[in-house]
């Protein structure tokens, strides 16, 4: 099948490679010039396990095209995916100028009937906007080209999206077409060949699923995260509470990992326009608005902790804090809405000297601190280390921000040697106490109780 995606981001080029590697020819168009002649050159803009190869492989047996051009673009279509990003606007709602331009440049350009997919996450109704801004251009052209909306909503993880891609739980199709949900059933086949995992439903119905699994995975971490600060208080371990939870089959093991709270492109957008969604129609959607408080004010617990364990913020200033970990989650490079952001902030406005480590985020994380505080507070106060060894050293304390791999089985003893403050505070719960304090070491964690160096 001949398959435009308009939109290179974290969908688009995820999907791209993963419909060439099947055997389709797929077109990849963007508006950014100088993201396209990276992709042609086989530079890979973001970070994900796996990615650089599959478009390389793709594109060298021409499976795998770049464009900017949409003339180019709609001439190859059978069906367009539209992969454009939905920002969240100043009130919570999805921003979806992208997309309806996209739509009104499909309108402007299509000569032969073609499906239109909704890869983006939006919101209810959205399909509906989709084909009437394509109908009002073939409208203005005189033109009666038949064409149809699909929503077809992705559940990529970052870090595992070619695995969910190619081996997927569930493919939610919602279309009021049976022609496109035929052609639909069609291009996902390669991917239910073990059993059906396509699930026919009307449009918007499709569209809410996206946002309801996505609230839903927040809420859970919401909650566990309000559970943890009070199993801190009082002295029980939120990590055997979890177990036990999980253990239950009617509430399974998944998201109930308590930490610094959730970040990334997803999980804050969506609950947020979600929100809002509600309030355009008067519907106040409680859960969701806690969800979403308790998750701004868990990205505070860390600094809390380390405010209280030298005696008050006033003791800070002058501290060298290591960190180990910049992104919202371990592998990707994505900042958006990480929770060391919040932490960073109020290190630098204490007056604490910060050592970071990361394995793939520094350079974005730099970007994106230097564009919030400027380049000179940046370079003054953050110095990016080569490895994590090299964070700690001449640190104070040591703060885990984020699970990477790397950082699983450190040499605690190393570690107590090594920092001044003898004290770990870990954000992911991923360190064992009594270990920790065996070599040592203070611990502080989320919901667990804190021990002091044996």
């Amino acid at each position: 099948m001949k398959i435009t995606i308009i939109g290179t981001g974290y969908v688009g080029l995820v999907s791209g490679a993963c419909f060439a590697d099947v055997g389709n020819t797929v077109l990849c168009l963007d508006v950014n010039d100088e993201k396209i002649a990276m992709l042609k050159n086989g530079v890979i803009p973001i970070h994900e396990p796996g990615l650089d190869t599959m478009v390389e492989r793709n594109a060298a047996a021409g499976r795998l095209l770049f464009s900017t051009s949409y003339d180019e673009a709609m001439a190859h279509a059978e069906c367009v995916f539209l992969a454009v990003g939905t920002p969240p606007d100043e009130d919570g709602s999805a921003d979806l100028t992208h997309i309806l331009a996209a739509a009104r440049s499909i309108g402007q350009r299509i000569e032969t009937p073609v499906v239109v997919v909704d890869k983006s996450t939006v919101p209810v109704g959205t399909a509906d906007k989709v084909r009437a801004a394509i109908q009002g251009e073939l409208d203005k052209r005189g033109s009666t080209v038949a064409f149809s909306v699909v929503s077809n909503p992705e559940f990529l993880k970052e870090g595992a999206a070619i695995e969910d891609f190619m081996r997927p739980d569930r493919i939610v199709v919602g279309s009021d077409d049976a022609s496109a949900t035929r052609l639909m059933r069609q291009l996902y086949a390669p991917f239910s060949r073990n059993h059906e995992k396509l699930v026919e439903m009307d449009v918007r119905s499709a569209e809410l699923t996206k946002y309801a699994a996505n609230a839903m995975l927040a809420t859970r971490i919401s909650f566990m995260n309000e559970l943890a600060n009070l199993a801190e208080v009082l002295g029980a371990d939120i990590e055997a509470v979890r177990h036990g939870m999980g253990l239950d089959p009617r509430i399974g093991s998944q998201f109930l990992y308590a930490g610094m709270g959730y970040g990334g492109s997803c999980f804050p957008k969506d609950v947020k326009a979600l929100v809002k969604t509600g309030a355009d129609h008067e519907q106040t959607l409680h859960i969701l608005e806690a969800t979403e408080r308790v998750n701004d004010n868990q990205k505070n617990v860390l600094f809390k902790k380390l405010s209280r364990f030298y005696g008050g913020v006033e003791h800070l200033n002058g501290k060298t804090v290591a960190l180990w970990g910049l992104s919202f989650k371990p592998n990707t490079d994505d900042m958006r809405e990480a929770p060391s952001l919040i932490l960073l902030k109020e290190l630098f406005a204490a007056g604490c000297r910060v050592r970071a480590y990361d394995p793939v985020a520094s350079s974005e994380a730099l970007r994106v601190l230097e564009r919030d505080h400027g380049a000179a507070r940046v370079e003054e106060m953050l110095t990016i280390a080569s490895s994590a060894t090299a964070a700690v050293d001449n640190a104070d304390v040591l703060v885990l921000v984020t699970e990477w791999k790397e950082f699983r089985a450190p040499d605690f003893r190393h570690l107590a040697q090594t920092l001044r403050g003898k004290a770990i505070f870990d954000g992911r719960n991923i360190y064992d106490p009594a270990e920790v304090a065996e070599a040592g070491l203070a611990y502080e964690g989320i919901g667990r109780v804190s021990r002091k160096a044996a």
